[in-house]
């Protein structure tokens, strides 16, 4: 998830370039996002809100890889979009640093790094996307599982078990590896169906679809497609991974233009935890709902 890479790439417009020069209140807060469901829900979100509040808004949205997005932002062609906090890793080459792992930390990190790009990061969502380990959800209920810690007791009393994963989480030192030496527990060749590229999508249908014994898979936290497979989250309550919140980011002189944009997206941010976004991303990602008309039936809750 972290990091992908794509090749599209939309072209820079004059009125994109003319607005970097200076911003002032009336113009349009030109919002964009990484070409991924998540991207295109938040982007949505945060363009539906800005409206709302009487800030109008350029649809820039998809626009392509982190790479790509994070540049335009520093280059001034898009004001606004929705990043990851545990990407200030790579940002400002902090991959060894042990502030990641914690929600509070990452952000105050990445806040104050960005800070002298001239970047503002704003309040962020309850929720981590980041790598994790799910299991199906009969077998969560049956044996109370909920957190890594309860699956390591699971494992230690002999729980039937078999995990399918891509080979990149099974053999990276930061992922398989780093959750089974946290937590105390080791699978076996047999407790592993180790599949070919990176797609969650298919480590998740064979979880649900119970392939070749399957109970459990590799997933990103705020995977659409989790809630409608009944898949459930393992908590990583010891912080192994690098924590992944989803905040809005935008240049400091939009900001200063439009000082409410920071009260506008704090609460519709605040409001999105873990299930709310796997929920989201569902009913793009798996009913095929527009994410224009996820976000508004979302905001107009809301609003309720």
């Amino acid at each position: 998830m972290i990091m992908k890479r794509y090749l599209s790439v939309a072209a820079v417009t004059a009125g994109s370039l003319l607005f970097a020069v200076g911003v002032h209140a009336g113009d349009p807060v030109t919002v964009s996002s990484k070409i991924d469901t998540e991207g295109s829900v938040l982007g949505q979100l945060i363009i539906q809100r800005l409206e709302q509040g009487g800030i109008p808004t350029e649809d820039r949205l998809q626009l392509g890889a982190t790479s790509i997005v994070r540049q335009a932002l520093l280059n001034g062609e898009i004001d606004l979009y929705p990043e990851y906090t545990g990407n200030g890793a790579f940002f400002f080459d902090m991959t060894d640093s042990d502030v990641w792992h914690d929600a509070e930390s990452a952000f105050e990190t990445v806040r104050e790094r960005d800070a002298e790009n001239g970047l503002v990061w704003l309040a962020p969502a309850q929720a981590n996307n980041t790598w994790a380990m799910s299991v199906r959800g009969d077998l969560a209920r049956e044996h109370g599982l909920e957190t890594l810690e309860d699956l390591a007791e699971y494992l230690d009393g002999g729980g039937e078990f078999k995990f399918a994963a891509s080979a990149e989480f099974v053999e990276s030192e930061q992922a398989l590896p780093a959750f089974q030496q946290a937590y105390g527990f080791e699978l076996s060749s047999d407790q592993l169906l180790v599949l070919s590229g990176g797609n969650t999508a298919a480590t998740m249908r064979a979880a649900a679809q119970q392939t070749s014994g399957v109970n459990a898979a590799m997933t990103y936290g705020t995977d659409g497609g989790l809630s409608a497979l009944d898949l459930v989250v393992l908590e990583d309550t010891l912080g192994v991974q690098p924590v992944y919140q989803p905040a809005p980011v935008v240049r400091e002189e939009v900001l200063e233009a439009y000082p409410e944009i920071a009260e506008l997206l704090e609460p519709l941010f605040q409001s999105l935890d873990l299930e709310i976004l796997q929920e989201l991303n569902a009913k793009v990602a798996v009913e095929g709902l527009d994410p224009r008309q996820v976000a508004e039936e979302y905001l107009a809750e809301l609003q309720d």
